[in-house]
């Protein structure tokens, strides 16, 4: 009988061996599997590159060891300075016997699933998604600002424009800006669009209405289905697996101009250093800077 085997991530080729017909499993890796739905031991081994924030690391471990068979091999990995350092301890607590070795800066950790498992359920409800009283709205650690509102994504709240028609907010997170455009009911349909699986899945629980779209996608691929819109939103992502990307957001102007009619406008908000005005200015008609202040910057550009 074949083994069904597992990645999660995109683990370096040269630091473990993943099987050509392993699951890949990614909330940030658009058509991927789920590996919270993964049944139970169901996979004969998973080979997974770790995030780098502890609770969603120990989440993540803890749904690779449910998924795993007893006696079943898990190989993680991730640089030293994004957990590496935490996995051998992080497995240990789980009930593991785990064999460490280091390369190119790299931990890499391998362990057999033992039959019983000391606190994965704990791990795995610290995880999960779940409605925060703070910020009042479903949210998941991991997810960008997942736990308070980012200070780019409120200024640009506070100075929205008038908006009308059909938009789409581009890295929606879950939902916060969303909300405040589809306050308005000159706006018929938003469609929300992020690279990360929970973000789009909290962004649904927050957000009960017929005027909202959601798409698990990434921007930086075409999207004929994102077209003649009248605006587009967003708060511009500039890192990407936790390095500073700034051709990410360079990316996603690129495709607000493809996806706006003639006439429609971007509202962007940008961190200050950041020199998004070569960008824009080839792309559209006009751009108007609203405000700059605390290290960021509005723009509003006009197709």
């Amino acid at each position: 009988m074949p083994q069904i085997t597992g990645v999660y991530g995109t683990p370096p080729s040269d630091l473990a061996d993943v099987p050509a017909n392993a699951i890949q499993f990614s909330p940030l890796m658009p058509g991927s599997a789920s590996l919270d739905r993964q049944p139970p031991a169901s996979l004969d081994g998973i080979t997974l590159l770790a995030p780098p924030g502890t609770i969603e690391r120990r989440y993540a471990l803890a749904l690779a060891l449910r998924a795993l068979k007893p006696g079943a091999s898990l190989t993680a990995l991730a640089p030293n300075d994004r957990g590496g350092t935490r996995l051998r301890k992080e497995l240990e607590v789980f009930g593991l016997d785990v064999a460490e070795t280091s390369k190119r800066h790299h931990r890499i950790a391998v362990a057999a699933r033992p039959a019983s498992l000391a606190g994965i359920d704990d791990a795995i409800e610290a995880g999960g998604p779940r409605f925060d009283d703070e910020i009042g709205l479903w949210t998941q650690p991991g997810v960008f600002s997942w736990d308070r509102l980012d200070p780019g994504t409120g200024l640009l709240i506070e100075h929205l424009p008038d908006l009308s028609g059909r938009g789409a907010d581009f890295g929606c997170g879950i939902g916060i800006l969303a909300r405040a455009v589809l306050a308005t009911g000159s706006v018929s349909e938003l469609t929300l669009i992020d690279i990360d699986r929970r973000a789009v899945e909290c962004a649904q629980h927050n957000l009960d209405t017929p005027r909202a779209r959601f798409l698990w996608t990434d921007l930086r691929e075409p999207h004929p289905e994102l077209a003649n819109l009248d605006f587009v939103v967003m708060n511009a992502p500039f890192h990407d697996a936790g390095q500073e990307d700034k051709g990410l957001a360079q990316a996603f102007v690129r495709r607000a101009a493809e996806s706006l009619r003639k006439g429609g406008v971007c509202v962007m908000v940008a961190n200050r250093h950041l020199p998004y005005e070569a960008v824009l200015k080839p792309l559209f008609k006009a751009v108007t800077p609203l405000i700059e202040t605390g290290g960021y910057k509005i723009f509003e550009a006009r197709k």
